[in-house]
């Protein structure tokens, strides 16, 4: 039987939402920065997938380092690469090309993974598809200002 983190891997990549249940438990908790929140189960994680292949046809996620394996828990350095030509939560698609690094941690249970949760930066996701302004620019600090920041303090 192949390892779990290579069936898992191989989902995201196969694009079939069944393959989720191969790599993983039926009460699988699962967390990235783009759920909002913790998604529960196999084929909550599928539903997740098929938005992202259908926003990025192109997706895939290739491992970007060595895999750190300690008994039941493995992190393992990834990235994921694609061009949005799909609509993702009703903005239209902006047709540029994103790479984002991120770490994917995991716990073992028996021969497929129980708890996933992925960490990655959302904000340059976002200035990769040129939906946020880059760190630094004019639009940045015009954004921090609507926000509140870099204001002087009330006395």
């Amino acid at each position: 039987m192949s390892d779990p983190v290579d069936r898992f891997l191989d989902a995201w990549n196969g694009r079939v939402q069944a393959a989720f249940a191969r790599a993983c438990t039926d009460d699988l908790h699962y967390e990235d920065p783009f759920v909002g929140e913790p998604l529960a189960g196999a084929a909550a994680l599928a539903a997740h997938a098929a938005r992202l292949w259908e926003a990025f046809p192109d997706a895939r996620v290739e491992e970007a380092g060595e895999r750190l394996r300690g008994g039941a828990y493995a992190a393992i350095p990834v990235k994921v690469l694609g061009t949005n030509t799909g609509e993702l939560d009703g903005l239209p698609p902006t047709k540029r090309f994103v790479v984002v690094q991120a770490i994917v941690y995991a716990e073992v249970r028996g021969s497929r993974l129980f708890r996933v949760r992925a960490f990655c930066d959302r904000y340059d996701a976002a200035v990769q598809l040129g939906l946020l302004p880059r760190p630094g620019t004019l639009g940045d600090k015009a954004l921090l200002a609507l926000r509140g920041f870099g204001r002087a303090p009330r006395r």
